[in-house]
């Protein structure tokens, strides 16, 4: 098979489907997953398809939006390695804002016992990871519960977000790049952030490369409004140049 005629039968298995993925496509069509990859870029460069971890979504379908388990299980190994990173990043003995998202949620289920901090989240799966720590004071933020990331959103979280000052928060977020910003599927979810955002003095954003360039339906930043970005070695050299030319740090893990 050609590859234009490949690429016009993934173009039809994303539409029929809502979604594709990289990993099933290679095995379908008995190539590698390289190969796969640079259909969907060349896909996405036509306007076609919307490349989204470990695959991609038809143009348009920006309020796409992968569950929990589908998110612990993308980009794992990427995701371990950035929230180990994330480790020298907390404050000694300080007040730290964890936002929802799995890469995030790793960093909370890494934290060392000896750890001495104040945590406050929105999110009950990081919440629940860090119940039982001994030298954690955890604050869980309450609101409306989104079931597909678990997070509490809207006005209560809001308000208790306004109420506090936070050594640093770290952030995560669907999609970033220079010209979009920092982007997330929901409205609800992002106005959560942004407050988080809001409430601490340093901001670390921990997003694999794979969500670099990504577009989503509800913005709530910009890229410069975080002194650290933390990702994967998946992001080129060339662009982490051009996001700290722009005034944000990078660590490649």
């Amino acid at each position: 098979m050609y590859a234009p005629e490949r690429q016009q039968e993934i173009l039809r298995l994303a539409r029929d489907g809502g979604r594709v993925d990289v990993l099933s496509l290679a095995e379908a069509f008995q190539v590698t997953a390289e190969t796969i990859r640079r259909d969907l870029k060349a896909l996405d460069r036509a306007g076609l398809v919307r490349r989204v971890h470990g695959g991609a979504i038809p143009a348009g379908r920006l309020d796409f939006e992968p569950d929990l388990a589908e998110r612990e299980s993308t980009a794992a190994d990427e995701k371990d390695r950035i929230a180990r990173a994330a480790l020298a990043e907390l404050p000694a003995e300080g007040s730290v804002v964890l936002d929802a998202g799995s890469t995030v949620a790793r960093l909370a289920a890494a934290l060392p016992l000896e750890s001495e901090l104040t945590v406050v989240t929105h999110s009950l799966p990081t919440a629940a990871r860090l119940a039982d720590h001994p030298g954690i004071q955890l604050h869980l933020i309450g609101g409306r519960v989104r079931h597909r990331t678990r997070a509490a959103v809207d006005a209560w979280a809001l308000r208790a977000y306004a109420e506090i000052r936070a050594d640093v928060v770290f952030l995560a977020a669907n999609g970033f790049s220079a010209e979009a910003g920092l982007t997330t599927p929901d409205l609800a979810e992002a106005a959560v952030k942004r407050a988080a955002v809001a409430a601490a003095r340093r901001v670390v954003l921990l997003a694999d490369s794979g969500k670099h360039g990504q577009e989503h339906f509800a913005r709530f930043g910009d890229l410069d409004d975080v002194d650290l970005l933390i990702t994967d070695t998946g992001l080129a050299p060339e662009d982490a140049a051009a996001i700290e030319a722009a005034g944000t740090e990078v660590i490649r893990a």
